[in-house]
């Protein structure tokens, strides 16, 4: 059984930051890519980082410059620092998980999500 457990969402004023953490348990997961995800009302679920155990890394374009994803690898925990947030952020967050060092595309194992809203 894989668990993916996020936490640090809320309520953020246009220009603010956030960040979101999750953890992946499981007997015997061990992922390799780990990211985010996110979902907006009425829209599809789109990727906003992702980040092997090696390092490397792929973010949206609306993303870049703002958002830095991070990994903890001995504690299998990604991190998401979301700065300069805008009101087009506003999503349910999602984290996911790979046991391949895949970027372009989401692995089998998701978190539960959590709210982000920007607004003022």
């Amino acid at each position: 059984q894989v668990q993916l457990v996020e936490s640090g969402g809320g309520l953020v004023q246009p220009g603010g930051s956030l960040r979101l953490s999750c953890v992946a348990s499981g007997s015997i997961f061990s992922p390799n890519a780990m990211g985010w995800y996110r979902q907006a009302p009425g829209k599809q679920r789109d990727l906003v980082a992702a980040m092997t155990t090696a390092g490397n890394t792929n973010y949206a374009d609306s993303v870049k410059g703002r958002f830095t994803i991070s990994r903890d690898n001995a504690k299998n925990t990604v991190y998401l620092q979301m700065n300069s947030l805008k009101p087009e952020d506003t999503a349910v967050y999602y984290c996911n998980a790979r046991g391949a060092p895949i970027l372009s595309g989401p692995g089998r194992y998701w978190g539960q999500g959590t709210q982000v809203t920007v607004s003022s």
